[in-house]
């Protein structure tokens, strides 16, 4: 995951701060140098982290600081705030012209993942009511024209293709064709280089001219650390662009782009890619991200994603079911599928609060182990999935020979399943009651015992 070497040295930092009782302007001092070799680390432009480092100083030797009864606390507090307004302070939504279809025009150098993230994003937008058309105005590409078609039949949306006619021919038709079919919003997506030239940006220029967007949003790569500085500084002295869309952000990206591109060149950051998938994109909130960087986690995104992810009815169901001690094994494969669809184990666990880079290692879901045991629930009859102490051997030899698997997987998972029944059993009565005060409606379902995805 992107900014974990940098979190693990900025608390390296921190931990030693909190070891002292007091702190004087010197302790201050070399906490900010190694603050500043990470950030630097993190491929972070140097003249940002001169300017970050100066002002948290400034702020940090201040008598409210060091006179105050833990001051280790208020440097990091600090340091939260100060990365915050370096990624921009609020989060930016997605302009929206009031002349119906507003336009978005994606730009980027090639291999950046415009054509998908593209794709993602307007997925993401359909679900807050819009009608969004995607449109292939990257005729040079190989192929470009039949990824975006793949990935839009893939979610469900429309796309407008006129082969291989001018750019700005299919971008003033695709205009006309989104008012005749009711679309609201259009995503242009543009051919890419792999280095920025001449050619590149008048074309780009053309279409900007010809449709006026409501939205340049410049798709960048988080691999590409100050390099992605540069591209963002050439694309928005050409065209003006509007805001950055920050893709592979789930990878191990050092961090530096998020950290330097809004300092650099003062375009909002406003939504990042976090995984393949593609319903994996998120508007990019710039507390939220300071708040994981420092290893305080992010407890707003992990409910959202929950929100997202489960049924509400469901969980409801599975929660008076567990008071009643009646959890099945086709609740146990419901909360399966409920938990992958919120997406990388390792990332939703860098959410919650004091889970550092080193307590994740390791902690990845065993992708077979959970299609191993997804088989062999599907291979179960409903009564057998209702009641599984009814499985005696010949039952359990056609459901590994159903499923593909050994009777020894089928018999590790009844036993996985009794011990977390075991363990659901506790929280009956008046332990039910404050788990779900504790999490609010998701609380009753709760997720089944890791234990079960490969741990």
């Amino acid at each position: 995951m992107a900014f974990e070497s940098l979190s693990e040295k900025l608390n390296a930092a921190f931990k030693r701060l909190r070891g002292k009782g007091r702190l004087t302007p010197s302790d201050v001092k070399e906490a900010m140098r190694e603050v500043r070799m990470a950030l630097l680390e993190a491929d972070v432009s140097y003249k940002v982290v001169k300017d970050f480092t100066k002002t948290v100083t400034e702020r940090a030797v201040g008598t409210d600081v060091l006179e105050a009864l833990n001051p280790a606390q208020m440097v990091i507090k600090i340091v939260n705030e100060e990365l915050c307004a370096l990624m921009g302070g609020e989060t930016q939504k997605l302009n929206i012209s009031s002349q119906l279809p507003s336009v978005v025009m994606l730009v980027g150098l090639q291999g950046a993942g415009k054509t998908t993230n593209g794709a993602k994003l307007a997925g993401y937008i359909r679900k807050q009511g819009k009608r969004p058309l995607l449109v292939a105005c990257d005729i040079y590409r190989p192929a470009a024209i039949q990824q975006l078609e793949t990935v839009g039949k893939q979610l469900d949306l429309p796309v407008f293709q006129m082969g291989q006619t001018k750019p700005v021919e299919i971008a003033r038709a695709a205009i006309e064709h989104a008012r005749a079919h009711g679309n609201d919003i259009v995503f242009l997506d543009t051919a890419g280089r792999l280095h920025i030239d001449e050619a590149l940006m008048q074309e780009l220029q053309n279409i900007r001219d010809a449709v006026q967007p409501a939205e340049i949003l410049l798709v960048i790569d988080a691999m590409t650390g100050q390099d992605a500085v540069n591209a963002a500084t050439a694309f928005d002295e050409a065209l003006g662009v509007t805001g950055v869309m920050l893709t592979k952000l789930d990878g191990d990206a050092r961090g530096g782009a998020a950290l330097s591109i809004r300092a650099a060149t003062g375009k909002p950051i406003k939504y990042v890619g976090v995984g393949e998938k593609l319903d994996m994109i998120e508007p990019f909130h710039p507390d939220r991200m300071a708040s994981r960087i420092l290893g305080m986690g992010d407890v707003l995104t992990l409910i959202e994603k929950a929100e997202q992810s489960f049924d509400e009815k469901k969980a409801l169901e599975a929660a008076e079911r567990l008071r009643a001690n009646r959890f099945t094994l086709s609740d146990y494969l419901d909360q399966m599928d409920q938990l992958k669809n919120m997406g990388d184990l390792e990332s939703l666990m860098g959410m919650i609060p004091g889970m550092d880079a080193k307590a994740l290692k390791g902690a990845k879901i065993d992708e077979k182990a959970m299609a191993r045991q997804e088989a062999i629930i599907r291979s179960m009859t409903p009564a057998e999935r209702e009641n599984p102490s009814i499985l005696n051997s010949s039952r359990k030899k056609r459901i590994a020979a159903g499923s593909g698997v050994n009777v020894v997987d089928v018999n590790r998972l009844l036993k996985q399943f009794e011990s977390m029944q075991q363990m659901m059993k506790q929280f009956s009565g008046k332990n039910m009651k404050k788990l779900q005060r504790k999490f609010g409606k998701f609380g009753g379902g709760g997720f089944p015992g890791l234990g079960g995805f490969g741990f």
